[in-house]
């Protein structure tokens, strides 16, 4: 019989992996987190290093809008 005041073992938190959308194990158990493995934390790694990941511009600041340099 367990003592009253013992509390049972947490469990891992389950993140989604930003590469394969798969189950993630969120603990120091995994070095490789949020990642599920390595070789997606690999993939990923590969995309930021290419330039891959870009966000999508819709035109020029206003600040340049009208060809002037711009302010330094």
């Amino acid at each position: 019989m367990k003592p009253a005041n013992e509390t049972p073992p947490a469990r891992p938190k389950i993140v989604v992996c930003p590469s394969c959308g798969g189950e993630s194990v969120y603990a120091a158990s995994n070095p490789f987190r949020p990642f599920c493995s390595e070789r997606c934390k690999n993939m990923d790694f590969g995309a930021w290093a290419s330039e891959s990941f870009r966000v999508p511009a819709s035109g020029l600041p206003e600040d340049q809008a009208d060809g002037a340099e711009p302010l330094q």
